[in-house]
């Protein structure tokens, strides 16, 4: 009768460590799969973060470009800027076929350039990001951007059509269709690359009182 019962608690015995084995085994996975929910969740928020911040970049550039037009006297669409563009390229923008800058001009800055009386860690971090934008005339059905396009306008004063606010008085009820075209890039935009980085474009019609 001992020798049975010694029998059997041996037996309990090997069926308690094979249970602990499996239970650990089952933990172990259940935390890696936790481990790679979390990774995947941080790592997407941080990709929605940075292309939010790609597209904060492009906003700027829209805002930067408007000032630029409306310090303006004259207005002559010139040479296609591809060449001198880092990563804002026409081929973004499908509307455009033959797109020619205003005045030759084109734009490119990081956002610490722009958004001052920042601390030394904000400073470094607006470093990371930027924009470059270029104007043109709004493009006809063909994509051409070499004739201006005009329209007659209740008052003296150039408005956004996207936002409805008036930025440029003039002396006349006659206004200029022009298109902003920017982009937002979430790192030095000197050094973006399209396929490497976040790149965000935008595009903007305004107009100016003549």
């Amino acid at each position: 009768m001992k020798k049975r019962f010694n029998k059997v608690k041996k037996n309990e015995r090997g069926f308690a460590i094979a249970l602990a084995l499996l239970l650990l085994v089952v933990m172990s996975l259940m935390g890696a799969s936790l481990l790679l929910v979390a990774s995947g969740d941080h790592k997407r928020n941080a990709n929605h973060d940075t292309r939010q911040q790609a597209f904060y970049a492009a906003e700027t550039g829209i805002q930067e470009a408007k000032k630029w037009l409306s310090a303006q006297t004259s207005f002559t669409p010139q040479t296609n800027p591809d060449s001198r563009l880092v990563f804002c390229k026409s081929s973004l923008f499908p509307e455009l076929s033959d797109p020619r800058a205003i005045n030759n001009y084109i734009e490119i800055k990081n956002l610490s350039q722009v958004i001052t009386g920042q601390d030394a860690d904000e400073i470094k971090r607006l470093q990371n990001y930027g924009y470059e934008f270029f104007i043109t005339y709004t493009p006809n059905l063909n994509g051409q951007t070499t004739t201006a396009t005009n329209k007659t306008v209740a008052g003296a004063s150039g408005t956004d059509i996207s936002e409805s606010t008036s930025y440029k008085d003039g002396g006349t009820s006659k206004a200029t269709y022009f298109n902003i075209y920017s982009c937002g890039c979430n790192t030095n935009p000197t050094q973006c690359k399209s396929g490497t980085h976040a790149i965000s474009a935008l595009q903007s019609t305004v107009t100016i009182v003549n």
